[in-house]
């Protein structure tokens, strides 16, 4: 399984402070190495039924799981407070 950044979350994960980055990055490496990365994850229901969820702390990452290619999409990285709200509407 192979991890990749959009741009979006890139840019938050780079924003957060260095403590939180090592704690996602520990967390991302764990999945990564798992046959099933559904084992940890949560699949989100409503507007966002295409993503799963990941609880790192205080923070929740937006992923994609692509099979085909064996690729986890980290789309979003944010605040548990304000991941959702972006997605509210959609």
């Amino acid at each position: 399984m192979q991890v990749k950044f959009e741009a979006k979350a890139e840019k938050e994960f780079l924003a957060l402070a260095k403590s939180a980055q090592i704690q996602i990055l520990k967390y991302l490496k764990k999945i990564e190495n798992l046959e099933n990365p559904r084992d940890f994850g949560k699949a989100l229901s409503g507007n966002l039924k295409n993503y799963w969820r990941y609880r790192v702390g205080d923070y929740r990452l937006l992923c994609k799981i692509q099979e085909n290619e064996l690729i986890i999409v980290v789309v979003d990285i944010n605040h548990r407070s304000k991941i959702y709200k972006m997605f509210k509407g959609k």
